[in-house]
């Protein structure tokens, strides 16, 4: 079965910095691409980051220069360093991975930039 949960949301001011993780379960983790989505009040849910097995990287022009997004293949972890941040990244951000052509999710976690 495939888990993934996600930590370190929380409340920063304007230009301030978090870094969330996602651990994730039940797949073989280096073979899959990770992605990072956020969901803001009223809106639909946006692709972040995207990162491959092998560490390619794709952001949105949104949070391109100031997010960054890593993984670590053997304790199967992926991180969404987020940097220089300003209200409208207030979201709940979700990680997220493709098996067998069904997607799964983790229960995401809120982060709040005050401005």
């Amino acid at each position: 079965q495939v888990h993934l949960r996600e930590s370190g949301g929380g409340r920063v001011p304007a230009g301030g910095s978090l870094r969330l993780s996602c651990t994730v379960s039940g797949i073989n983790f280096r073979l899959h691409p990770m992605h990072w989505h956020r969901q803001a009040p009223g809106k639909q849910r946006e692709l972040v980051a995207s990162i491959t097995g092998g560490g390619g990287r794709n952001y949105s022009d949104s949070v391109k220069d100031r997010f960054s997004i890593s993984r670590d293949n053997v304790w199967n972890k992926v991180y969404l360093q987020m940097s220089s941040l300003k209200p409208e990244d207030t979201a709940v951000y979700y990680c997220n991975t493709i098996r067998g052509g069904l997607n799964y999710w983790g229960q995401g976690t809120q982060v709040t930039v005050s401005p």
